[in-house]
């Protein structure tokens, strides 16, 4: 990577805690929950080993600027799509594809079952790998996730944790909001 291989980083408060979200000159490449110093030095590491780049702390970047207002509206109940360019290099194969699919065709307020997802990318009986593909994705809530339940109509796992899912979720009108 030449000089544009720079990793840009900040940390903003949200509804559901602090978030860390990078960048590249691609776009957004990742959105961690529970960004705690020890959460957010593994992160570090891991940008650092995948993308081959020193990640720089940039609370102001012009690459995170978008990123930030999006997540602020969205948190605020105005902003129901990302239009953010999305870096996917910390994914491949068919975790990106399940990904990709998860970004374009589960919209705001909607939910899919991990098997449904799996049929949409032409890999029927690969629920599991789904599950797989939705717990490791870098770019939790901007690339929705947390829309992905079992087909049961139990809430199904969350890297951000089951109380982040639900919070998501009740913000786009998919669950009550909690009564405290």
């Amino acid at each position: 990577m030449g000089s544009n291989g720079v990793v840009e980083w900040a940390v903003v408060e949200s509804d559901i805690g602090p978030l860390m979200l990078a960048a590249t000159e691609t776009g957004l490449v990742s959105v961690v929950f529970h960004a705690t110093p020890e959460i957010r030095d593994r992160m570090l590491e891991r940008l650092r080993a995948r993308l081959g780049a020193e990640p720089v702390e940039a609370p102001g970047s012009a690459r995170l600027a978008e990123p930030v207002r999006q997540l602020a509206a969205y948190f605020a109940g105005t902003l129901r799509e990302f239009s953010l360019d999305l870096d996917w290099s910390l994914t491949a194969g068919f975790n990106r594809q399940v990904l990709r699919e998860l970004a374009r065709g589960v919209p705001y307020g909607a939910v899919a079952g991990y098997g449904e997802l799996a049929e949409r990318v032409g890999q029927p009986g690969a629920a599991q790998a789904v599950g797989a593909a939705m717990g490791s994705n870098p770019l939790p809530v901007v690339v929705p996730c947390h829309r992905v339940v079992e087909n049961d109509g139990g809430i199904g796992g969350f890297g951000g944790g089951l109380e982040t899912k639900r919070q998501l979720l009740a913000l786009e009108g998919v669950l009550p909001q909690p009564l405290f």
